[in-house]
């Protein structure tokens, strides 16, 4: 541009030589969920957010949708001859069929011709959706909480649970389930102002009240009707081993009968079962005798017939006295199905490596594994119709146990898919702006223009041909909302990558040759019996190759991990050559050693700074192993301290704000005192003395508002500098492509009415840490927090 001339826009073409192709076909191997058909033959799942169809026996798959956009939630007809779903097509999510065309075809697997049809288009998001036993309705979620019934003749819809009996902070965590008279409804619920789920009864109908089933503190999940409508089965972790803080916990299952009369069959012994069995069969072959042929062309007539549905029957009296513990040891619980007569209890539980399947025999009391499935998590357990099977997911496996065979056996997924990756990130970008403006955690998105923005980021769309590219335009776009928790990424794994194993030391920063130690950290694999390797060491070799000077040694290390390693040693000061074997660590084993090497620096700064008067302690993250740390240290290796320092620098969150807050804020009231000892006082598992919480710019999420809940208790002061305000929850979404992205859902509001987001926590003494004094060994933040502490 010329002196006092006007700027001009460049124009700047750059050719691509087309070798992008933006289809491509990958293999179908894996189901993100599935149901069976009525006839027990073929199953229905999910994959990349496609529809597919796969024969029980062979395994052989049939691609059913074929769209952009994401399908969830299939269903079968009662008929098995229509399968429905969720799509989020257009600007919402709406209920969709797929039907086989011609009569003579029975199968989808294997079918010819197939009729797509929408069954609910509304503005309105509607999903989660599930055919009626008789066929004659369909359940599903609108706005993802209100339960909703479509009769399919009239085409009305109305409303069984209204939305505000529940709260969604990720989609598909709600639960609703048809009784088997298509007249009732299993659900999950709250309770106003609580977020604990109860288990509740309600009728189709939409015009009676929950019926609370529950009434509990610890709540209850996934909820199923057992025992032909006689029964509840639902998941609990009332009885089960808690985490020390936050939330989990071990689970289990438990039944709470409908009637009387099931309740007391359900208790007899086997003994007693057998013989009110025999009392049946009795009865049976006295009718049969008495009426003769009659009787007999009757009961060939009724098994001709459908099997009439009886009505689900409920005994209110006496209701909350036929709740019983089902599983006999609490354990990581996945899923539960009860024997339709009640006598086993058929259930995924995680003991050892992972998640097995097992089965508890209720009369004897007898517990043994059905099938052991090794590492990784198993869920979705659900009975084929005439419960002979059971159906579950491991690992994106379907597998099916035969209950009379006694043999598990895999469901055979065999396919491809053409894959358009550029028209399903099309959908992606707008399924991730539309999910921010539904459930972002304030509706007016802090007064963001939520449209402009996407039109301003969309338009980059068409250039973009991978999906590294991808999350970084959404990333973009979602840091827009000046909110945390949010921004997108891509997790991709390539195979045989780089992975350098570690010794977990330190090497000179020098040209070489050889690697020269300078220090080495404690559970180094170096330090073991018989080691004569030392600080100031020389590795001349790896495995027999010798490390050139100026050489990138780490291709020296790479892939080495828990593998022999032979280390060609020399003690410079002797001049001594020797071998040595080891074990390196595998990539990123040395991280674990780097934090205990700074926690232990800065134990020592405390204790040398207070002259052995205070404790220390850190909070790596707001999480139940932290906690067994500050509570394992606080009580134990500083239980005689006059005080305890608490930093919670680096913490990138969780949820223990309370749960730390009110550890750190014991108040004695009372004193053990047996024949003139003195044994303590109460709370005797809460910290009673003084504390000071050191807090810096990296603190995040709950370890912003674990400081806000001390200070708002006044425990004691705030050592550092200021937080930012992030504390909110958020949900983290996978994407079928690997992508994944942030909403924050749930703001968090202090007693004067502010959200805690983008407020932020000012220290009661304000301290940075100067890299200079730092770089000198130095804390200044731990120098301020001791002299605070002392002070008081």
């Amino acid at each position: 541009m010329s002196d006092g001339g006007e700027p001009k826009k460049v124009d700047i073409r750059i050719n691509s030589d087309g070798r992008y192709n933006p289809e491509r076909t990958i293999n179908v191997g894996s189901a993100d969920e599935f149901v069976v058909s009525p006839n027990g033959k073929e199953v229905a799942f999910i994959h990349r957010g496609e529809v597919f169809v796969t024969s029980v026996a062979e395994g052989t798959t049939r691609r059913i949708t074929t769209t952009p956009e994401q399908e969830r939630n299939v269903s079968f007809s009662p008929d098995g001859r229509t399968i429905l779903y969720a799509s989020e097509r257009g600007q919402s999510w709406d209920l969709y069929t797929t039907t086989l065309v011609r009569k003579e075809e029975k199968y989808f697997f294997n079918a010819t011709l197939l009729k797509d049809e929408a069954l609910l288009n509304t503005p309105a998001e509607e999903f989660q959706c599930a055919y009626s036993p008789d066929g004659k309705e369909v359940a599903y979620l609108e706005e993802r909480t209100t339960l909703k019934v479509l009769n399919l003749a009239t085409k009305q819809a109305r409303t069984v649970l209204p939305g505000n009996k529940n709260y969604s902070y990720s989609d598909g965590d709600q639960w609703y389930e048809w009784g088997p008279d298509s007249k009732w409804f299993v659900v999950n619920f709250l309770h106003d102002e609580q977020w604990i789920g109860q288990v509740g009864l309600v009728n189709a109908s939409g015009k009676e009240a929950i019926i609370n089933l529950t009434r509990s503190g610890y709540g209850g999940y996934m909820p199923r009707w057992a025992m032909e409508g006689k029964a509840i089965v639902y998941m609990s972790d009332r009885d089960g081993q808690k985490n020390h803080a936050s939330w989990g916990g071990e689970s289990d299952a438990y039944a709470i009968f409908l009637t009387q009369e099931a309740y007391d069959k359900f208790k007899m012994t086997k003994e007693e079962a057998a013989l009110a069995k025999e009392e049946e069969e009795k009865k049976d072959e006295g009718k049969d005798e008495k009426d003769g042929k009659k009787e007999k062309d009757e009961k060939k007539a009724r098994d001709e017939k459908k099997e009439e549905v009886k009505p689900t029957k409920i005994d209110m009296e006496g209701l909350d006295h036929r709740r019983v513990r089902l599983t006999p040891n609490s354990s990581d619980l996945s899923g539960a199905q009860l024997s339709k007569d009640g006598e086993k209890l058929y259930y995924l539980a995680a003991f050892e490596k992972g998640t097995d399947l097992w089965q508890f025999e209720i009369r004897t009391r007898e517990t043994k594994i059905l099938h052991k499935l090794g590492d990784g998590w198993a869920n979705g357990l659900i009975w084929d119709k005439d419960q002979k099977q059971l159906f579950y997911l491991s690992k994106g496996s379907i597998n099916r146990y035969d209950i009379e065979k006694n043999e598990n056996k895999g469901v055979g997924i065999g396919g491809e898919m053409v894959l358009n990756e550029t028209a399903e990130r099309a959908y992606l970008f707008e399924h991730i702006w539309r999910q921010v403006k539904k459930k972002f955690y304030r509706v007016d998105l802090q007064g963001v223009d939520w449209d402009k923005y996407k039109a301003e980021y969309q338009r980059y769309l068409p250039h973009i041909n991978n999906n590294w590219d991808m999350a970084e335009l959404c990333s973009e776009m979602l840091g827009e909302l000046n909110a945390s928790h949010t921004g997108a990424g891509f997790w991709h794994e390539a195979p045989n990558s780089d992975q350098t194993a570690t010794l977990g030391c330190f090497f000179a920063n020098e040209p070489g040759p050889g690697l020269r130690i300078v220090e080495i950290m404690p559970k180094s694999p170096l330090l073991k019996e018989g080691s004569k390797v030392k600080a100031g060491h020389v590795i001349e070799k790896v495995d027999g190759v010798e490390v050139a000077a100026d050489m990138d040694w780490a291709k020296l290390f790479n892939r080495k991990g828990n593998k022999p390693m032979l280390l060609s040693m020399l003690d410079p000061a002797t001049k001594t050559r020797w071998d040595e074997t080891v074990k390196p660590l595998p990539e990123g084993g040395d991280n674990e050693l780097l934090y205990k090497r700074w926690v232990e620096r800065c134990r020592h700064l405390v204790d040398s700074l207070s002259g052995g008067q205070l404790g220390y302690v850190h909070v790596r993250g707001m999480d139940d192993w932290s906690f067994r740390t500050v509570y394992e240290e606080a009580l134990g290796r500083y239980h005689n301290k006059k005080g305890l320092v608490v930093d919670t620098r680096f913490n990138g969150g969780g949820w223990l704000h309370d749960d730390l807050a009110t550890f750190l804020n014991g108040k004695t009231y009372m004193s053990f005192l047996p024949r003139d000892q003195k044994l303590g006082t109460e709370p005797h598992f809460k910290y009673q003395r003084p504390s000071v919480v050191v807090m810096s710019e990296s603190n995040y999420s709950d370890a912003h508002m674990f400081p806000v809940t001390y200070k708002a208790m006044g425990i004691g002061k705030l050592v550092g500098m200021p937080v930012p305000g992030t504390g909110t929850a958020v949900w983290w979404e996978g994407l079928q492509n690997g992508m994944w992205f942030g909403i924050p859902q749930v703001g968090m509001v202090d007693n004067n009415g502010n959200y805690l987001e983008n407020q932020q926590l000012e220290p009661d003494v304000r301290q940075p840490l100067e890299p200079g004094i730092v770089s000198q060994g130095r804390d200044q933040q731990l120098e301020a927090a001791v002299k605070v502490l002392l002070g008081q």
